[in-house]
């Protein structure tokens, strides 16, 4: 799925435990977000602002990235020329397709929310047989919506990450722990166990600790 991706990039153990392993947990930090994406996540719901319409819940996939999922908005900017544009059954004309991220808090120290964006991006591009040079990032926290330049650059970095991704998931297994600082914000500290000396599976853990039990 598309959000697969951004917890690859944050951390491919997390998403494996979430992914491969099937474990979840909550904490402050995923039950804000889900707060936040409650509206957005509203397929029936549309907003026209002035020009623009905001189209929520938009189903995309890629076969070229393996992705599937759902966008925040997609945001259709009006354009007089058929060029990368699309056509909607609902308002007449052309329109630039352009997606729009919410995120709970603020600017990354890493690329998992460009390369979030840059899936969608890439999704439909190749629905739709247009090109997309840019799409947006808000962040809640700060209030503050950011326009992100769908480069050659990010479009390369997110196919290697769906790659990596996809690799991991074909053969089964968890990557080991590296312990962080971003460690204490993550809501499968206490299943992930990165101070704990067996790393490679949950299963392991449980199997040992919990149920007595020898692999």
């Amino acid at each position: 799925m598309l959000s697969g991706i951004q917890h690859f990039v944050y951390c491919p153990r997390q998403w494996a435990l979430i992914h491969i392993e099937q474990v979840w947990a909550d904490n402050r930090y995923t039950a804000e977000g889900q707060i936040l994406h409650k509206q957005a996540d509203d397929p029936f719901y549309r907003q026209k602002n002035g020009k623009y319409v905001s189209l929520r819940s938009v189903s995309i996939s890629s076969k070229a990235l393996g992705l599937y999922g759902f966008t925040d908005v997609v945001e259709l900017h009006p354009s007089k020329k058929a060029d990368n544009c699309i056509c909607h059954p609902s308002y007449h004309g052309y329109w630039k397709p352009f997606p729009v991220e919410y995120k709970r808090g603020h600017t990354k120290p890493d690329e998992r929310d460009e390369v979030q964006l840059a899936a969608q991006v890439i999704c439909l591009e190749e629905m739709y047989d247009i090109r997309i040079d840019y799409a947006y990032l808000f962040y809640w926290e700060v209030r503050r919506r950011e326009e992100i330049a769908i480069n050659e650059n990010l479009r390369q970095m997110t196919k290697q990450y769906a790659d990596e991704m996809h690799h991991i998931f074909r053969m089964g297994g968890v990557p080991k722990a590296e312990k962080s600082r971003k460690c204490h914000n993550c809501s499968l500290f206490d299943i992930c166990l990165p101070e704990t000396k067996v790393k490679s599976s949950v299963k392991y853990y449980l199997k040992k600790n919990l149920y007595e039990e020898t692999p």
